[in-house]
């Protein structure tokens, strides 16, 4: 298709740009960061389900989740109802989020290996630790080894909150 070779035109994010912009988000749990990542593909329905949460302030969590399942959302917009102040971040950060859809869109292995170089960076800081909270450990598989960020308790995803100056050392 035409459409394909203009996208591959446009200049690829650099390593340290990624790290940049990845900041922000790089320490969430696995889970959480994923649907986060795929959902900032989606900018418009992300605007929406800003809109919509802020508007159903009660709603919280699963119950969240159950109001929007009819809507036309991609299923990590929808999931992140339940994450109201994810949402509202990524609303109030609109040309960020679409920068990272591009980036997830145009060069997702990148993406992967910039949230590894920064969680290497924050747990050699002494920032990125197993809590009561979350559990951070190193999965091998294929000589390769990845920081796995998870929620102690599966049934509570907890969002960290950091200043990404200060995390990274």
């Amino acid at each position: 298709g035409h459409a394909q070779s203009s996208q591959s035109a446009q200049q690829a994010f650099t390593p340290q740009q990624l790290d940049q912009m990845l900041a922000p988000v790089a320490l969430y749990p696995d889970s959480l960061l994923a649907q986060t990542l795929m959902a900032s593909t989606y900018p418009l329905e992300v605007v929406q389900a800003a809109r919509w949460s802020k508007d159903n302030a009660s709603l919280k969590g699963d119950a969240a989740v159950a109001a929007v399942k009819d809507k036309d959302w991609d299923v990590s917009v929808k999931s992140l109802v339940a994450f109201p102040q994810t949402l509202s971040m990524m609303n109030a950060n609109l040309d960020w989020t679409q920068k990272v859809g591009d980036a997830m869109i145009g060069q997702q292995k990148d993406v992967a290996d910039s949230i590894q170089r920064l969680r290497a960076r924050a747990q050699a800081a002494g920032n990125l630790q197993s809590t009561s909270q979350q559990t951070v450990s190193t999965q091998s598989s294929g000589g390769q080894s990845a920081i796995v960020i998870a929620p102690t308790n599966p049934e509570t995803v907890y969002v960290p909150y950091y200043n990404p100056t200060w995390a990274y050392g």
